[in-house]
């Protein structure tokens, strides 16, 4: 027999922004039915469906294509530091902070620091050689039919899927 908890979010959130309604929602059904089952996978189609929702947005407002390497190195090199771009990438660390206050999850991250700065560095360097990362090579590139960010992120995913072989298999590191 299926138990839905309470969803406790509303009662305690009577401040909270009407713009992060949908996502608090979706928040509460993926609560409701965590008892239900394992719903990991839960979070990841949520997630991309915001993301792309996000970008298809970004896109239609600015009329720029949403590309969070491109707007760090913007603002890093000095190259467009506009207030869009410093609120773009802003938003990107504070509302992932935010939501892991109000919706308390277990991460994977592991807790090897050293291989999370290295693959940050790596990431970064990566992302700089590709001329985007894979927000804006996977999400908008591919909805856009874009053969380089097809071509791109068919690469980050096959270099992907090598280093967690070689990492988890091989190294035994994760």
């Amino acid at each position: 027999m299926l138990q839905v908890r309470p969803a406790p979010l509303a009662p305690q959130l009577p401040h909270v922004n009407m713009a992060l309604a949908p996502a608090l929602g979706l928040a509460r059904l993926a609560l409701k039915l965590e008892s239900a089952m394992d719903i990991n996978w839960l979070y990841g189609l949520l997630g991309g469906l915001v993301i792309g929702t996000a970008g298809a947005i970004y896109l239609l407002v600015n009329g720029r294509i949403m590309g969070p390497s491109g707007s760090l190195g913007g603002l890093m090199d000095g190259s467009d530091r506009s207030g869009e771009q410093f609120g773009f990438v802003a938003g990107l660390v504070a509302v992932p902070a935010v939501a892991a206050l109000i919706i308390p999850m277990q991460t994977y991250a592991g807790s090897n620091w050293a291989v999370l700065v290295i693959g940050g560095v790596l990431v970064g360097f990566g992302t700089r050689l590709a001329n985007g990362c894979t927000s804006g090579h996977g999400v908008c590139g591919i909805s856009r039919l874009s053969p380089r960010g097809i071509v791109a992120s068919a690469t980050y995913v096959g270099a992907g899927m090598v280093v967690m072989t070689v990492l988890r298999h091989v190294w035994g590191m994760i």
